[in-house]
């Protein structure tokens, strides 16, 4: 099955990072590896528990003296959820595109957490892959590449996947490398 050119606009930078960030999805689940959802869930039930409130808040069957006490409580558990929200993204999301699950038959007990950057006015793109769990024995230390993205795209904007493909295959590879020499 043939594979759908990916096209961005050159002229924005944010285009060229969700074609390229797309591509490193699909990379790395034709590698072997999973997708972990785990995170996804946690944070589409955490805004499902903020829209409830807020349907409590605005519906509630009295109108509004009466009750004032159930819309603080409402505005209170709001802020808290989207406060936790906020923190998970802080914290644990961070920079990630793509958090995997162990390769299936693998030792290790960890999977990938993928992340990019790609700095406004600049041609650079950085992709590191590392263990999702870096303080676990079978993590292995993380490993990157940064490149201009000139080398992956024509003048026309399409995304040329042989060479990046290879690019993130070497990365993946050599991620790989170093947990086997460091063990």
């Amino acid at each position: 099955m043939a594979s759908k050119e990916k096209k961005a606009n050159l002229l924005d930078h944010y285009s060229l990072k969700r074609a390229l960030d797309d591509a490193v999805t699909e990379i790395i689940t034709a590698n072997g590896y999973a997708e972990n959802v785990n995170l996804s869930n946690l944070k589409m039930g955490l805004g499902l528990v903020a829209c409830t409130i807020a349907l409590v808040a605005q519906f509630f069957p009295k109108k509004f003296p009466a009750n004032k006490g159930i819309l603080i409580w409402c505005i209170a558990l709001y802020v808290i959820v989207f406060v936790i929200l906020q923190l998970i993204m802080y914290f644990k999301e961070k920079n990630h595109i793509l958090f995997t699950h162990p390769l299936q038959d693998s030792f290790s007990s960890t999977g990938l957490a993928i992340s990019s950057k790609f700095p406004r006015f600049s041609d650079l793109y950085t992709l590191e892959i590392a263990s999702v769990d870096p303080k676990s024995l079978s993590a292995n230390p993380p490993v990157e590449f940064t490149k201009s993205v000139t080398k992956w795209f024509t003048k026309d904007g399409v995304l040329v996947e042989g060479f990046f493909r290879e690019d993130v295959e070497n990365l993946l590879n050599k991620f790989t490398l170093e947990s086997r020499k460091g063990k």
